[in-house]
């Protein structure tokens, strides 16, 4: 499971031509769930996300986490992180995991996210033609693979 973080002073997506979620001060994650992924994958990256000290503190170092301030997650599916770009120009993405198993990950991922304490979880929805409206804090954007976390 791989996920993209953003540190955000807000953040919104809209599905379809819907706005679905938005967010204040917290994190905007890209998520993409990968063959062979399982829940303790997702409970794992949501434990790290969670606890990541990326927040400024009172003297301007990043030494908070998500829980410390009371960040808000907005959570958007996203199959291309799991492209593999490796052969020719066209990204093949027989890495992602198939659309039903993705799916229900997601939602456990977002779960798990529910249970740490996250003060407002707002999501896109899965599979949908979304656009992301997101105004960066820092800006601080951290790569997370969840098969690297459980070593």
């Amino acid at each position: 499971m791989k996920a993209v973080i953003q540190r955000v002073k807000k953040a919104s997506v809209i599905a379809d031509g819907v706005l679905t979620g938005e967010i204040n001060k917290g994190f905007a994650v890209l998520l993409g769930v990968e063959k062979g992924d399982t829940e303790k994958d997702a409970e794992v990256l949501a434990d790290k996300i969670w606890g990541l000290r990326v927040f400024c503190d009172e003297n301007d170092k990043m030494n908070l986490s998500l829980e410390a301030i009371g960040g808000q997650v907005l959570v958007v599916s996203n199959f291309t992180l799991c492209a593999d770009c490796s052969h020719g120009r066209r990204p093949s993405f027989f890495g992602a995991a198939p659309p039903e198993e993705a799916d229900r990950l997601y939602e456990y991922f977002m779960l798990c996210l529910k249970n740490a304490g996250v003060s407002k979880l707002a999501s896109g929805v899965f599979g949908a033609d979304m656009q992301l409206d997101i105004t960066n804090d820092g800006p601080v954007t951290i790569i997370l693979n969840s098969q690297e976390l459980k070593k």
